[in-house]
């Protein structure tokens, strides 16, 4: 799938946009431990603050920032909207991409993007959206990128094995261009943790190749959960 001419950042994600209810239910499993929420809090606070929740899909993470003091999401898939629309609590829900973000210069304090646009790479550049993330950020704003880490965890194994997830880019170059920007990485080991064998099947089948996914499964037989690394990109705009 392309970017859309009015968005051109935009590439239709196909986990989430291809089967939503089967994301919903990998957002469910990721992290029940609660590591990775706490580092997000203690990487940048948004209790009593402005936060943009940046490539939002369908919202499933937005009733967990009700101590915000407002809650924004952008999302790019129009097919996606509605149900970020329809989450419990009063985030604003808009359309717009990391390039592209409706906001006002100086409007918010904390920038989350999970597994959206970030993927520095190169054969492509992702500064036109950090200009954009540092156009809507206020002086003593952050943007923390919720990351894949590809070299720690049972799920990196599997990533770094398909080629649907080649264009993610290895953390080593992604730590690189991430620190020549001025950013902090954080290391947060958590996991996919599944109420049943059909959901994690199904996740599984999802987010890997098909042939891959089935050895790991035919390995694993008992499984219902899975290690799983993040790397937290935190950065502040300079000046």
């Amino acid at each position: 799938m392309t970017a859309t001419p009015e968005l051109p950042d935009f590439v239709p994600a196909s986990n989430q946009g291809g089967d939503p209810a089967v994301y919903e239910v990998e957002n469910a499993a990721l992290d029940r431990e609660g590591t990775l929420w706490a580092a997000l809090q203690e990487a940048a606070p948004w209790v009593g603050r402005t936060l943009l929740d940046l490539g939002a899909g369908t919202g499933f993470w937005l009733p967990r920032y009700a101590d915000a003091a407002e809650v924004i999401a952008v999302e790019p898939d129009t097919r996606l909207l509605d149900a970020a629309r329809a989450r419990p609590g009063d985030a604003r829900v808009r359309r717009g991409s990391a390039e592209r973000i409706p906001l006002a210069e100086a409007s918010v304090d904390v920038v989350h993007a999970r597994f959206a646009y970030f993927f520095p790479h190169p054969r492509w550049d992702v500064r036109p959206g950090l200009e954009e993330v540092a156009r809507v950020l206020r002086p003593d704003g952050a943007l923390v990128v919720i990351d894949n880490d590809t070299e720690r965890g049972e799920f990196a194994e599997l990533l770094v094995r398909s080629d649907a997830a080649a264009d993610q880019g290895q953390d080593t170059y992604a730590r690189r261009w991430w620190a020549d920007v001025g950013a902090e990485t954080r290391e947060v080991m958590s996991s996919w943790t599944f109420d049943t064998r059909a959901d994690l099947e199904a996740v599984l089948r999802l987010e890997l190749p098909a042939d891959l996914a089935e050895e790991w499964l035919a390995a694993h037989p008992e499984a219902t959960s899975l290690t799983y690394g993040y790397l937290l990109h935190v950065w502040r705009p300079r000046g």
